[in-house]
């Protein structure tokens, strides 16, 4: 179980770094990377996951254009070197850490490729570590960082070449490890409540960066909220420290949100912030396009993350998302490429939402019902 790595002083247990710190089954490490053109046109997003406890890799990359969404999938047997960050056709390259990323998809039967190239705008920023519980049982325990960035490369489907023009495609990335739910779902007793709605907002503007992000629970409680407005300087930083000059903490404080009649999908929001010096501010964002984040294996009942499907195996689907059932459970975690204004600046950004159950705050009352 010996890795390269293994020669550098790195070592957190009285294992080789192979080793997994925990036995947990639902331990992993994750890479996401997500882009959108400035006017809407294109979402483009990737993903690279290792369940080291089930001995499973898994990646996918999936673009919506013009109303469609397509996604490709691999997924196989865990090598022993967690370095090795690829799956069949599919790897995510550390061509410079916290600065350079390269995404590549080789040719294959699906008829979909890629080369995609991400630039960091901003440093490295570490979120506040979530830990979740469900009825007494911890589900969740994960760190996360995130960085804002800007894509170039190319796309190929069925013969189509689509191109990300350097400075017209922006975005941001996580990269997360610890413990979260992958793989088949667990025996034992049923989840011992409504689950929490998420909303997340990180986006850019001309000088800063900023991001929000929190869970509520049903009635309307916030918690584990966090946000950040990062400026953007040069050189650009590997690392954003929280007490870095110009970083700023930011608050949710409260949101108005419009939903598309019969859907939870949100059309408009409007998201009450404070920050650490008093300041209040009013974020504003509107959505231009949708994205289904089924298409990188959130609730997919075909490609979950961490599930076992041999040694080896790649696929492809295909959407067309004017034709998504507004009440099937797999297309509620959604992300929306959107305009965004705060503070007399305009900017681009991307609008997560997930919202399950009976949310009487944002008018719903069902685990799926929709607005009127």
């Amino acid at each position: 179980m010996l890795s390269r790595f293994d020669d550098y002083p790195l070592q957190q247990t009285t294992r080789p770094l192979a080793v997994p710190g925990t036995t947990d089954r639902n331990a992993y490490g994750r890479y996401w990377l997500g882009g959108y053109h400035r006017a809407g046109t294109l979402i483009v997003e990737g993903a690279f996951g290792r369940y080291p406890n089930l001995g499973v890799v898994d990646g996918s990359l999936s673009f919506a254009l013009d109303g469609v969404q397509e996604a490709f999938h691999a997924s196989g047997a865990a090598p022993a070197d967690p370095t090795a960050t690829g799956v069949g056709p599919l790897r995510v390259e550390i061509v410079e850490p916290m600065r350079r990323l390269r995404l590549v998809v080789e040719p294959n039967e699906t008829g979909m490729s890629a080369d995609l190239h991400w630039t960091s705008r901003v440093g490295a920023l570490l979120e506040d570590h979530t830990v979740m519980d469900d009825g007494g049982r911890v589900i969740v325990d994960m760190e996360r960082f995130v960085q804002f960035g800007t894509w170039e490369g190319t796309i190929g489907v069925d013969g189509t070449r689509i191109d990300l023009e350097p400075g017209q495609v922006v975005g941001v990335r996580d990269r997360s490890w610890g413990v979260r739910p992958v793989g088949a779902p667990p025996v034992g007793r049923p989840s011992a409540g409504a689950p929490s709605a998420w909303l997340w907002a990180p986006l850019h503007f001309p000088d800063e960066c900023r991001s929000l992000g929190y869970f509520q629970r049903p009635g309307g409680a916030i918690w584990r909220g966090d946000g950040f407005r990062i400026p953007v300087v040069d050189p650009v930083g590997d690392v954003t420290a929280h007490d870095d000059e110009g970083v700023r903490r930011l608050h949710p404080l409260g949101q108005q949100l419009e939903f598309a009649s019969g859907t939870r999908r949100i059309t408009r929001a409007r998201f009450d912030v404070g920050s650490d010096d008093g300041d209040a501010h009013a974020l504003e964002v509107e959505p231009m396009a949708l994205f289904l984040m089924r298409g990188l294996g959130y609730s997919n009942p075909d490609w979950g993350h961490g599930h076992w499907k041999g040694s080896l195996a790649v696929g492809r689907e295909t959407w067309r998302l004017d034709q998504l059932d507004p009440a099937d459970p797999t297309a509620q975690h959604v992300h929306h490429a959107v305009r965004a204004r705060v503070d007399g600046q305009e900017g681009v950004g991307l609008l997560e939402q997930i919202i399950f159950g009976p949310h009487t705050q944002f008018g719903f009352h069902d685990q799926l019902d929709g607005a009127p």
